[in-house]
């Protein structure tokens, strides 16, 4: 005890003014941050109500969701995942995260529609919100977190954590611990893995744009379709096909079937692809990793077959997805992004230049197709897992998107959408079961009045 008392008095300070002594000012922690990658750049600079660059992935579980449970959920799951806990902040050259240290944001039941801009400043100042609707949970994130392998990351965790909770045999099986293939890393793989003194090597012009009128504002269409994978497969096969380039020519040839009604067009239609990196460079990153190529079908003549333009754009995007050529792509922009002089410009400039990059770059497309991919949980969560969805919002000059989604035996296919009519769509899925899939339809209820 006196050995105690000894050690106190060494910490304190005589105060000058009035003789007493004082305890130390205790230090405060700065709060940790981090660079935005090459590709989250873009999306502060271009993000509002209209662009909102928000995707969102659910996953939908086989028993209705309870809001409380799924908050308690999120405030032990958010501080694990150092890439979700931050605010976005705007410097001198650049924006840059900044750690948050506010309670998770505030989950809620659906009453809107979806993939609505997140503001910060009533969010938490978080980039992201979690909602449910019966057995649904929703993770909407603002792109500049992380791309969809990213967030699937994070909801697949949350998920497991509301179950743990939820089901107290679980929590007793497995604790609230994070799972051994849940990465936590935060590497810039772009920088990582980029070839130095890239030029670009990659020339697009405008595309074929959709004009069509549409939906009331605010207004949001979403149609999920539903197929047997098996079934799919075959199919694929038989056209010497992998699902993805089906899918994806499937799109172009349901735009060119319901836009161009099978004429020619003096531009092209292209579908804007997102490629998943990780798998080309060996990374487990969970900021955003990814680059865009584009299948490409120019209408030249009078009606083509759905062969010949699921030919022409296998064959573009085979071209294409290589990794020599990925890596240009992305090559190119983070030399940009390490010139000296770009580096040295203020952050007012640099948006300007950043926007009229991203509009052409934009108009270069007619839609985007992305795929999540199969979605693999862990063994012990599968009986209570039904399904996953993913879909995308709308950007400049793209009022409709596709996103491929599959888990075990099934995969849907999510048309996003502001037009007023589902005509794409319903070509699409009609196609689909004319090639002899069966096919189950849902909606939010926007297309079916």
């Amino acid at each position: 005890m006196m050995k105690k008392e000894a050690d106190n008095q060494k910490r304190l300070k005589p105060d000058k003014e009035n003789g007493k002594r004082k305890a130390p000012r205790r230090r405060t922690r700065e709060p940790k941050w981090d660079k935005l990658d090459n590709t989250a750049h873009l999306f502060p600079v271009i993000a509002g109500d209209d662009m909102t660059n928000v995707y969102r992935i659910s996953v939908i579980l086989k028993e209705p969701i309870v809001g409380m449970t799924l908050q308690k959920a999120l405030d032990i799951v958010l501080p694990k995942f150092d890439g979700f806990n931050v605010r976005l902040r705007q410097g001198i050259f650049w924006y840059y995260f900044e750690e948050n240290g506010k309670p998770a944001p505030q989950v809620r039941e659906e009453y809107t529609y979806p993939c609505r801009y997140i503001l910060q400043n009533r969010n938490n100042s978080y980039l992201f919100r979690v909602s449910y609707y019966k057995c649904r949970i929703n993770l909407e994130v603002f792109h500049v977190l992380t791309d969809g392998m990213g967030g699937l990351n994070f909801l697949k965790e949350l998920t497991y954590q509301y179950l743990r909770l939820s089901h107290p045999k679980l929590r007793e099986q497995e604790g609230d611990r994070l799972s051994t293939d849940t990465s936590l890393n935060l590497e810039d793989s772009f920088l990582q893995n980029y070839k130095k003194g890239q030029s670009k090597k990659y020339r697009s012009g405008r595309a074929y744009i959709i004009k069509a009128p549409k939906l009331r504002a605010q207004e949001f269409g979403v149609m999920h379709g539903y197929l047997d994978i098996p079934q799919l497969k075959r199919v694929c096969k038989s056209h010497e096909m992998s699902i993805n380039e089906y899918l994806v020519a499937l799109v172009v040839w349901s735009i060119y079937q319901g836009c161009l009604h099978g004429a020619p067009a003096v531009r092209p239609i292209r579908a804007a692809v997102p490629v998943n990196l990780r798998p080309y460079f060996d990374s487990v990153t969970t900021k955003n990793f990814f680059v865009m190529v584009s299948a490409e079908f120019q209408p030249q003549k009078e009606r083509y077959g759905l062969e010949e333009v699921l030919q022409i754009v296998k064959d573009s995007l085979r071209r294409q997805i290589k990794k020599e050529h990925l890596e240009d792509i992305f090559s190119y922009n983070v030399s940009n992004e390490k010139n000296l002089a770009m580096r040295a410009v203020p952050l007012p400039i640099k948006n300007l230049a950043i926007r009229s990059v991203y509009t052409k770059s934009a108009l270069a497309n007619t839609t985007t197709v992305t795929n999540i991919g199969n979605v693999k949980v862990q063994e012990v969560y599968e009986p209570y897992i039904e399904m996953f969805h993913s879909f995308l919002a709308m950007s400049k000059g793209q009022f409709l998107k596709g996103t491929i989604c599959s888990y075990k035996s099934t995969l849907v296919f999510t048309f996003s959408s502001i037009f007023a009519e589902p005509t794409v769509q319903k070509i699409f899925f009609r196609t689909l079961a004319a090639e002899g899939l069966d096919v189950t339809i849902e909606s939010n209820g926007v297309y079916d009045e």
